[in-house]
């Protein structure tokens, strides 16, 4: 029951018990008030018609018509005259009904006055007894309206202190809005802090919140920062700064599975082919100087551009990972140019042989490699060109020039020529948590993956346009199959962004609302990070619909995520390039272990993606992760691959 029911209930309470005494001492003094008066009434009255009476003669008629024509211009209940003997001699009674007020109250409320008693006399003789009794009608009315007025008086004052009361019980209580706003949000995984009120019972509450709020998001930051130097010394090369080569190539597995706007890319490897030579010339220290400020170098051009992953693949080869970009000269220019800036005129005979290959979704480790090395070998072999640009892989896109992929997709996107795959997200006891969806989109009669088709999108401006008919297919899907647990899509940078593209999804899933709370939402982790203002707005707009929120890919920037923590986020999907090999890679399992610590402590479900072997699914439920997906992970077919 709310503060402002029981004030009503309690201000209702003491009006009856107030109104109850007051009626009762009231009505009993009014009572006692009229009946002195009444009786006074009655024997003056009786006293000066006995008088009027002893004065005439004493013919009958003539008594009769003076005590009628006394009765006719008074309020007398009864006037009555008797003889000495007892013999009624003249009475005038009024029998009718009392109309002054309610029978029930004046059964409740009794008024009884002792009638007026005189002696009317023929001469020195008694001539009979007259006894006089005023009507009680106007007594009874005047004593009904005081209580009324009495009863209006009580309700008006008792609504208007409920009302005065509400007022001031809402400017009292108004901190107690945000103390429950604030205890909601921290049962939603959302630790926020609310200024402190004045009133000092509140102030109490509020500022023990405060702390408790402050103390988990302390306790997450200090935890996210041990475990990112946790990550520094067991990923990346003392030397240099940039990732090992292990947790490079798992990168470069991560990028090669990637099927969204993403997708395909880039991969330069740099090497110093006479690193041997200039250690014996300029000693270890000074070779060790030189590797760092290469990599320092390199590292400068990779943080240009979000996305971009930069590691030591042994003692003289860097490499720079760029997924999703497609200029392969302006790459390899830009890192040529950058390492040129290091090269002093104490390091003439410096050789740095630099290759650029590009990469498609789906292309093997081990093929881009072997085909970045053969550039690798002709750059050495070609003083002239130390910078060479590998031929693609065999496998050529659809179309060779942008406006012919800005009209196949247009074509598909008006006919809405997609469907959406499904590949199971199993829990730790077997159990499918949902089924992530990525599209497949028909292009010329050709059913084309997302990493296929998703990169020429983003690049075209068509990304948003797809992500919406996503939606209304999942959702489509979802009301038509009830029995399937949940969906999951994939919202690009480009929507995310897009304000038009949010409303839009807000409308879509609101016309769907048995399937809103089965909707799964993936969001790039990189992408609600550098975009948190949108990246918020969705989550104030989807969150009261239902729908789970989470970031994909995650892990790389794990550190930041207190900049999220009141955003009441419900999973986090691990990048596969911390879950390949967890089997046999100790630092990487210690990793994730506190991970997974950091996503539980604030309610969030920690799924593994790209697990690829036996060996991983066995050895992450033991790590802490409550899902997995990828190549590894199977379950029952279901009728997903459909048209929306």
């Amino acid at each position: 029951m709310s503060l402002t029911k029981q004030l009503w209930i309690a201000i209702a309470m003491v009006t009856l018990l107030s109104l109850g005494g007051s009626l009762v001492v009231s009505t009993l003094s009014a009572r006692q008030y009229l009946q002195q008066e009444l009786a006074i009434k009655n024997m003056d009255n009786a006293t000066s018609l006995a008088l009027s009476l002893s004065q005439l003669d004493k013919d009958p008629v003539t008594i009769e018509l003076q005590i009628a024509s006394q009765f006719d211009a008074g309020h007398y209940q009864l006037i009555r005259l008797v003889d000495p003997t007892g013999t009624l001699l003249v009475e005038r009674k009024y029998a009718e009904h009392n109309q002054g007020s309610p029978t029930w109250f004046m059964r409740l409320v009794p008024i009884e006055t002792r009638p007026g008693l005189a002696q009317v006399l023929d001469g020195w003789r008694q001539f009979g007894t007259l006894t006089v009794e005023s009507h009680s009608r106007y007594a009874y009315e005047s004593l009904w309206n005081a209580t009324r007025q009495l009863l209006l008086w009580f309700a008006g004052g008792g609504l208007l202190c409920g009302l005065l009361g509400t007022l001031v019980l809402r400017y009292i209580t108004r901190p107690l809005g945000s103390m429950v706003e604030q205890a909601e949000a921290i049962g939603g995984r959302r630790f926020v802090t609310t200024p402190e009120p004045r009133t000092l019972e509140f102030r109490s509450v509020v500022r023990a919140m405060n702390t408790l709020s402050e103390r988990v998001r302390t306790m997450l930051a200090d935890e996210a920062q041990r475990l990112e130097q946790l990550r520094r010394q067991t990923q990346y090369d003392d030397l240099t700064g940039l990732f090992s080569r292990q947790q490079f190539l798992n990168q470069l597995d991560a990028a090669l599975s990637r099927n969204d706007a993403s997708a395909g890319g880039l991969l330069l490897i740099t090497r110093i082919a006479n690193l041997a030579e200039l250690n014996q010339r300029l000693g270890r220290t000074a070779a060790d100087r030189l590797l760092a400020t290469l990599a320092s170098k390199l590292s400068s051009v990779g943080e240009a551009h979000p996305g971009r992953e930069c590691g030591r693949l042994n003692a003289s080869d860097f490499a720079l990972l760029a997924a999703g970009e497609l200029d392969a000269m302006a790459l390899g220019e830009a890192v040529n140019a950058a390492f040129q800036t290091a090269l002093t005129a104490d390091l003439p005979h410096t050789q740095l042989l630099i290759a650029v290959a590009g990469y498609a979704e789906g292309e093997a480790r081990g093929s881009l490699l072997a085909r970045i090395d053969g550039g690798l070998a002709a750059a050495e072999h070609d003083e002239q060109h130390t910078l060479q640009i590998v031929a693609n892989h065999t496998d050529q896109p659809l179309y060779s020039h942008p406006d012919e992929w800005r009209k196949a997709l247009t074509h598909a996107l008006q006919g809405r020529a997609i469907k959406l795959a499904g590949f199971p997200v199993l829990g730790r006891q077997g159990e499918v948590l949902h089924r992530e969806a990525p599209v497949r989109l028909q292009l010329d009669g050709h059913w084309c993956s997302a990493g296929r088709v998703l990169p020429w999108a983003a690049r075209l401006g068509l990304v948003a346009r797809i992500d919406a008919l996503v939606v209304e297919a999942a959702c489509a899907r979802l009301d038509r199959h009830p029995e399937i647990t949940g969906l999951a899509i994939n919202l690009s940078t480009d929507a995310l962004r897009d304000a038009a593209f949010r409303d839009q999804l807000r409308r879509t899933v609101q016309a769907h609302p048995t399937a809103a709370s089965r909707l799964w939402i993936d969001i790039q982790e990189i992408s609600a990070l550098r975009h948190q203002m949108e990246f918020r707005d969705l989550c104030l707009t989807l969150r009261p619909l239902g729908c789970k929120l989470g970031l994909k890919h995650a892990g790389r920037s794990f550190s930041r995520f207190a900049e999220l923590h009141d955003v009441g986020l419900d999973y986090i999907k691990i990048s596969p390039a911390f879950i390949r090999g967890i089997d046999q890679s100790p630092s990487n399992k210690a990793f994730l272990r506190g991970l997974c610590t950091i996503a539980h402590s604030i309610g969030l479900l920690a799924i593994a993606e790209g697990v690829g072997t036996p060996a991983e699914v066995a050895a992450l439920p033991a790590l802490g992760i409550d899902g997995m997906t990828g190549p590894g992970i199977t379950a029952e077919p279901a009728a997903l691959s459909e048209h929306p």
